[in-house]
């Protein structure tokens, strides 16, 4: 099993932005949610059809792309 085998993009599903398989969850939607003092159980409350391990792929998949690019901090 792939590390991103929960995870999808394709250019006619949410505009191209990674998705949660079989949703249209976005990866960053979770994030932003998390970024706003979420806690998992209540990304898993507001999208009952996701799992734990669909936010941890997305973890995983956002973990990934940060260290991929190059990421500026303006003050």
């Amino acid at each position: 099993m792939s590390q991103f085998d929960r995870v999808t993009q394709h250019p006619r599903i949410m505009g191209g932005n990674p998705v949660i398989k079989g949703t249209k969850v976005t990866v960053k939607l979770i994030f932003r949610m998390i970024g706003v003092g979420a806690s998992e159980e209540s990304v898993l409350w507001a999208y009952a059809h996701l799992k734990k391990e669909d936010i941890q792929a997305a973890a995983r998949f956002a973990a990934n792309a940060l260290a991929h690019a190059d990421v500026l901090l303006v003050p």
